[in-house]
């Protein structure tokens, strides 16, 4: 499963560079159980790759790695309430996460797995060196045994009181307790309780293998002592760290009696797996391995290669004491962390975060928003709770969309551009200026020093990843920039002196550029129309290399665009977003996911109820005009007028494709098993396979169009179609998703067309050919009818990237 050997063999492989800055970045690899929410996103994800997107504007060779951990007791625990293997849980959720950070605009240089054939090989070799190094004891331990279930029970498979004085949180999972955070083993406990049955389990001896970590305490100290001033680790790190050694460090068990993980080498422990933290941190070489095969380029390689780590502040002790220490055993010269970055936590309006309660908005939820990327992207890193917890709410998003990105970053890109697109009467005609005379015009010269400041300031913050302070410091630029727009007062310069308004143009012109190149790790899809409005080519690689003297020259931005270039047309960034709409999203994530569910549930039922009136209601006056027609008209009678042909007509329903496998006898096509909530699932045959892969086809929901009449392709008949848009050229193919609450079966609605669909529809009467013509996405990526979005219970439809494509 999950073997990466075609990757590793790819050719646009990165490797470290002899002479150059080698910057290796990893995120904490996020559990595959469920869906991130985003405090999952902000805490490593999203702030790893805000610092490898840094690290190319600056030149460095970076790369970014990251991908789902997948094994352990949480993916046991998640297939069993889902009723399926581990495994397909975990091809499941890694789809899931790679379209959540995909949407996100995450670099990743590889996104893998921990079930990797190459994630066996590299634990299992570090394994046998810490045994060959006597770095490695057995011990018999006491663990909670359940009598009624017949096995023993892994750290997360019980929970109950913590026992830490103060706390007494009643929900603490066996290993750790989220409320204070402390690391526990599942017999500290207090009243504890099995998960699957809710009994009380017993304490029973099991014979486990220990990481002997007071054996290791002298190098990794050292390590620890050394490394956290050079690397400058964030004080939460290092306090955590610090905690941990004082308490003093004793031997860590890294076996679990679980089926699914890494099978131990060794004749006393064949039927015991590694556990979960002891081979997850491995995840990050073997993920390595599947970009390069010479992966130790990276990781051992210290004296060229600096490593990067992001992560929440939960995951701290197993990367700075666990992950360490099980390398320093070895003997072998690692590539050890120089740099760990940690977040506290993101709460959610009143609460936590939380993806086992469901609390909170998840990735899923952000893209089935009408809220840009950008907009997340922005908000969450200034929201970044690098010292301290901070706290996502709809209004303050709703502020800083408005009066920061909006109002502040937005107007003046709207404003400049504007006035040079002007036709030559009032402005330049969408030519940039040619800018004379600049050292006779002090506001722009003492405009200059303050930017080049500015940009000094900025690159300082981020390489001590304090990405919140780089983040505000380019908008700082901004706001010196539509600070200079008022005080120059240009519209007047335009009429009294056009040598000096062609300065301030050009000049602002030139901050334009700048914004969206020191902006671009944080909004990269921001930067990228920033491009297409100065009309640049969207490939144009945004730098700020020493070498090439960028940070230099921004100090003269009126030097950063030439004269005579050809903007592209002007349009605004941003949208505001209103008063009603945060109500909307605040209402619609309130509670738990459970709760949206019933909700939806509920919306779901009255329309089905309402549908039935209808239904009911046509009924009754035909059979009444029925009664009302005379012998004579009989004929007329049986062959009715044909209907109007109507979007009403067409019976598209919200699926889920339970299974997807290609078609035996075409290579192009995949045949589905798609549940429209009847009884049956539905088979359809679908010409995807150039476009979507087929893991992606698992387990989404879908646009059914359910009344077509059944056909054959290729020997296996196709109950109905999946909808999907295509660009102009018809290169590019993408699934119309429903919202992710949506529910299966439902009708997906148009405002202003009422009434029941045909039951199937007559290919001789042309009814889907004739309103496919008007299927399209605009430009908002929303799936409508002319201009009429597809609509269900959860909230509209939509494509992930084609805008005004087709859809059939």
């Amino acid at each position: 499963m999950g073997d990466c050997s075609a990757a590793a063999a790819a050719t646009s492989a990165k490797l470290p560079i002899p002479g150059k800055r080698n910057i290796l970045i990893t995120s904490a690899l996020p559990y595959v159980n469920n869906i991130p929410h985003l405090g999952n996103i902000i805490g490593c994800v999203l702030s790893a790759d805000v610092f490898a997107r840094y690290c190319r504007l600056r030149g460095y060779n970076a790369i970014y790695i990251c991908g789902t951990d997948e094994y352990g007791t949480a993916t046991e625990t998640k297939a069993l309430e889902e009723g399926c293997s581990p495994k397909e849980i975990c091809d499941k959720y890694h789809a899931i996460h790679k379209e959540v950070y995909k949407w996100f605009n995450i670099s990743f240089d590889e996104f893998g797995r921990t079930s990797s054939p190459q994630q066996t090989e590299v634990c299992q070799d570090i394994f046998k060196k810490l045994l060959d190094n006597n770095w490695l004891s057995e011990n018999t331990m006491q663990q909670l045994y359940c009598d009624t279930c017949d096995k023993f029970l892994a750290d997360r498979l019980v929970d109950g009181n913590c026992p830490t004085p103060g706390c007494n949180y009643d929900s603490a999972r066996g290993d750790q307790c989220e409320k204070c955070g402390k690391l526990l083993n599942p017999t500290e406990l207090l009243e504890p309780k099995c998960k699957f049955c809710r009994k009380t389990p017993r304490i029973r001896d099991t014979n486990h293998l220990f990481l002997e970590l007071p054996l290791l305490k002298d190098k990794l100290e050292e390590y620890i002592s050394t490394t956290s001033v050079s690397g400058g680790w964030s004080q939460n790190a290092i306090q955590t760290t610090n905690a941990w050694l004082r308490e003093g460090l004793k031997p860590r068990c890294i076996t679990r009696d679980l089926k699914w993980g890494v099978p131990v080498p060794h004749e006393n422990f064949k039927e015991k797996v590694f556990y979960v933290w002891f081979d997850a941190p491995i995840g990050y070489v073997s993920i390595t391995s599947c970009h390069t095969k010479e992966w130790e380029k990276w990781w051992k390689n210290p004296e060229d290669v600096e490593l990067y780590q992001f992560m929440g502040k939960d995951n701290v002790p197993f990367h700075t004491v666990m992950f360490p220490s099980t390398l320093l055993g070895t003997g072998e010269s690692w590539t050890l962390m120089k740099t760990i970055s940690v977040t506290e936590y993101l709460n959610y309006e009143s609460g936590k975060f939380s993806k086992t309660k469901g609390v909170g908005v998840f990735g899923n939820d952000a893209k089935d928003t009408n809220i840009p990327v950008e907009v997340w992207r922005y908000y969450l890193l200034t929201n970044r709770p690098e010292v301290s917890d901070t706290l996502f709410t709809w209004p303050d998003l709703q502020a800083k969309l408005n009066s920061e990105l909006l109002s502040n970053l937005g107007n003046f890109i709207n404003r400049v551009l504007s006035f040079i697109a002007k036709d030559p009467a009032t402005g330049y005609g969408s030519i940039i200026p040619e800018a004379e005379f600049v050292d006779s015009h002090p506001l722009t010269k003492a405009l200059g020093d303050k930017i080049g400041n500015y940009v000094e300031q900025y690159v300082e913050a981020m390489e001590k990843v304090k990405l919140k302070q780089g983040l505000k410091i380019a908008m700082a630029i901004s706001g010196e920039g539509n600070a200079y727009l008022q005080e120059s007062q240009f519209w007047k310069l335009y009429r009294e002196d056009p040598p000096s308004c062609a300065v301030v143009m050009k000049t602002s012109a030139g901050l334009v550029y700048l914004l969206a190149c020191l902006l671009e790790p944080f909004m990269p899809s921001f930067s990228l129309e920033v491009l297409k409005q100065l009309n640049l080519p969207v490939e144009t690689q945004f730098s700020l290399s020493d070498e090439k003297g960028e940070v230099e020259r921004a100090k003269r931005p009126w030097e950063i665009l030439p004269a005579g270039h050809k903007i592209g047309t002007p349009v605004p960034l941003f949208r505001e977003l209103k008063d009603e709409e945060v109500e909307f999203y605040r209402e619609k994530f309130a509670g738990s996911q459970a709760d949206r569910k019933v909700k939806a549930d509920a919306a779901a039922k009255k329309l089905t109820d309402k549908l039935k009136e209808v239904e009911i209601s046509d009924g009754k006056k035909a059979k009444k005009e029925k009664a009302k027609k005379s012998a004579e008209t009989k004929t007329k009678v049986s062959a009715p007028a044909e209907a109007e042909i109507s979007i009403s007509r067409l019976d598209i329903r919200v699926g889920l494709i339970t299974k997807a496998q290609k078609h035996p006898d075409a290579d192009s096509l995949y045949v589905e098993e798609i549940d429209i909530g009847e009884p049956q699932p539905r088979t359809v045959v679908s010409g995807l396979v150039k476009y979507i892969p087929l893991e992606e086809m698992q387990n989404r929901k879908v646009c059914v169009l359910c009344n077509l009449k059944p056909a054959a392709m290729r020997g296996i008949k196709s109950q109905a179609m999946v909808l999907a848009a295509s660009n102009n050229d018809h290169t590019k193919v993408e699934l119309v998703e429903p919202p992710q609450g949506a529910v299966v079966g439902e009708r997906v609605t148009f405002q202003g067309f009422e009434g029941l669909p045909d039951d199937v529809l007559n290919p001789k009467k042309k009814v889907w050919e004739t309103l496919q013509v008007d299927l399209l996405t605009d430009k908002e990526l929303v799936a409508c009818y002319k201009d009429l979005p597809f609509t269900t219970s959860a909230g509209v439809c939509k494509v992930s990237s084609i805008s005004e494509g087709t859809i059939r």
